[in-house]
């Protein structure tokens, strides 16, 4: 064995330990470099320790060596995929102290398996694909709800100030974001864990800061308040995609903000307002499917039936006890003329068979009656691409689904989505929380409510695996009713 190969194996054996401190919590080339030095000289994972500004390497590492072994000159170079890089860059920057530890220990484990990178049931590439989707999503939370306010400086020149509370260590990452994007303005944003300040030139950082250091507001803000409320839609409100989207965390920093509670305990009442403004006389209900069939092909009462395409009528025999209701017609339907027969109609009869649900008992429609699209050109030629129907044209065509659930009359009906859900209950509802019970409708029936199948087929990996499971057990409990239903 060469010397230098007995002296990287001593240390393994002497049970050594090596503290390594990195100069910045988001410090990446730092950490980049001496993952590489102790990779050479092959030093395990178990025997490292790292540690960043006011970090500790705690009780196990406190007499570690901070002399890092030298690597000897035949060590192999790493193997390291660029796929690993890219989401080593991202998970640097987040707050967990241990992210440095899983990394090294990845990168070690990949030099003897070079696609665990690609196994996404690995505990530490689990860890890591967490890791990086938090601190994207904190990237993105800076970049849509910080808010500058407009100060004067000593000179009584303009300067505007933000705040903001990262979860992690982003701040020096979005900085290019905020020059590019507000290059003529002089500001200075203020966190916990630093400050940036630009005065139009050059961008400075400066020390962490308080929230007393920031202005709580300013002479814009009545007209920017102003101009939220006239653009706030009730009809479009989703309050659990909202609260998702923009936890509260992030509230008091906006100034409009403060109207969202008031707004959103409104929006019901100002909803229905918005609906019965907008209804149209439709004159007297058909009295057969046949002649509603008739009288949507003849329909254009909202732009979609003004549309390059064909009304699409429901399908099954009148009296069945199951209604199944989705959104609108796809590209497929409205060429055979036929409710889900495209790929979304064919993962639904998988799902029907295996609750043990047979379509051909049941009556199969969509809510809006024609189908929406944008034209769009593509190498492979012209291609019609769906859009999802508005409130207000979803309420225009809840005629014709209520005249076709008052001829069939089921016991049960199925929405497959929150326009169809809309569509029978007249008011947007949240899937999540409406799912699994059910809801009385004005005729005796019930209303049942899931997920679309098209919904399902957006999805992969993990995320289509649970929600297929969902799906499932919906369809499973609708069954199980239906059963219950016509044995009464």
């Amino acid at each position: 064995m060469s010397a230098p190969a007995q002296d990287r194996l001593a240390h393994v054996k002497l049970g050594t330990y090596y503290v390594v401190p990195l100069a910045e919590s988001d410090d990446f080339e730092g950490w980049r470099d001496q993952a590489r030095r102790l990779l050479m000289a092959d030093v395990p994972p178990d025997r490292v320790a790292w540690t960043e500004p006011g970090g500790s390497a705690g009780d196990l590492f406190t007499h570690g060596d901070r002399r890092l072994p030298t690597p000897p000159v035949d060590a192999p170079q790493p193997r390291v995929s660029r796929r690993f890089m890219d989401i080593a860059k991202t998970v640097i920057l987040h707050s967990d102290p241990e992210r440095f530890s899983i990394l090294y220990r990845t990168l070690w484990r990949l030099q003897t398996r070079p696609r665990l990178i690609e196994d996404a049931a690995d505990g530490d590439i689990r860890k890591l694909a967490d890791m990086a989707r938090a601190v994207r999503r904190d990237i993105h939370k800076m970049r849509a709800f910080l808010r500058f306010r407009e100060t004067k400086d000593e000179k009584g020149a303009e300067h505007y100030i933000a705040w903001f509370e990262p979860f992690h260590h982003i701040l020096r990452h979005n900085a290019g974001f905020f020059v590019r994007r507000f290059a003529n303005m002089r500001w200075s944003i203020l966190t916990p864990r630093g400050t940036l300040h630009w005065d139009g030139e050059v961008l400075r950082e400066g020390p962490p800061a308080t929230r007393a250091d920031a202005p709580t507001g300013d002479d814009a803000e009545e007209l920017w308040r102003g101009y939220y409320a006239s653009i706030f839609n009730p009809a479009r409100l989703k309050i659990g995609a909202m609260m998702k989207e923009m936890p509260r965390k992030y509230w008091k920093n906006m100034p409009e903000a403060q109207m969202i509670p008031a707004l959103v305990a409104g929006a019901q009442a100002r909803e229905a307002t918005m609906v019965k403004a907008g209804e149209i006389d439709m004159g007297e209900r058909p009295e057969t499917l046949a002649a509603i069939e008739k009288a949507i092909h003849a329909c254009a009462r909202c732009p979609i039936g003004e549309l390059d395409n064909t009304a699409v009528m429901g399908e099954g025999p009148r009296g069945a006890p199951l209604m199944i209701v989705g959104e609108q017609p796809g590209d497929q339907e409205d060429q055979q003329g036929r409710p889900f027969v495209g790929p979304a109609g064919q993962l639904l009869d998988v799902h029907l068979q295996k609750a043990g649900i047979d379509r051909a008992t049941a009556y199969v429609t969509n809510t809006v009656k024609h189908f929406k699209f944008t034209p769009k050109v593509t190498q492979r030629g012209k291609r019609r691409l769906h859009q999802s129907p508005t409130a207000k044209e979803i309420d225009i065509c809840r005629w014709w689904v209520e005249s076709e659930r008052a001829i069939v009359r089921p016991k049960l009906v199925l929405a497959l989505g929150a326009s169809a859900a809309r569509g029978m209950l007249g008011k947007t509802v949240s899937i999540t929380k409406a799912r699994g019970t059910a809801h009385p409708l004005d005729d005796g029936s019930e209303l049942w409510v899931t997920a679309h199948p098209s919904y399902l087929l957006r999805l992969d990996g993990a995320a289509r695996e649970e929600q297929q499971r969902l799906f499932d057990a919906d369809l499973a409990a609708v069954a199980q009713r239906l059963s219950e239903l016509t044995d009464a």
